[in-house]
């Protein structure tokens, strides 16, 4: 079984957002992979995909203050500032992030550990939707 669709995620503001529902919604085939894997290719490079604690808003918001602090925006000395000082920060931590996940899938579902969520990273100001690329391989039931 293969199947390979385009999830169009909301605007967001800029900071980490827990995105497992929407990616999910996207996805009604998942429900028929017995084992398989998830993978998810976000197709922009000043936002990131991560996985991490989906209980609790206070860690997304911890992450927004720790990489702004790691990569601060107004530096000086960046020749990539085209659309702002935004710019060049937010493709930094796309960097850092990453922007693709392997998520197993076991009886219909993604296998996520309880306290595990996918978080979108919106680095820009005013990034708008963003798509992802999701390709599920696996056994049907």
């Amino acid at each position: 079984m293969w199947q390979q669709t385009t999830i169009t995620l909301r605007a967001r503001p800029r900071g980490f957002h827990l995105v497992t529902g929407e990616i999910l919604a996207g996805l009604p085939e998942l429900v028929s992979c017995r084992v398989g894997l998830l993978h998810l290719w976000l197709q922009h490079t000043s936002a990131s995909l991560t996985i991490n604690e989906n209980a609790d808003a206070a860690v997304r918001r911890d992450f927004e203050r720790f990489f702004n602090h790691l990569v601060p925006q107004g530096e000086g000395g960046y020749e990539h500032d085209y659309e702002g000082p935004d710019d060049l920060p937010a493709h930094f931590k796309s960097s850092l992030l990453g922007c693709q996940l392997l998520l197993p899938v076991t009886a219909g579902r993604l296998a996520l550990g309880t306290w595990q969520g996918i978080y979108l990273g919106e680095h820009r100001d005013q990034g708008g939707a963003r798509r992802v690329l999701a390709t599920l391989q696996g056994q049907g039931n």
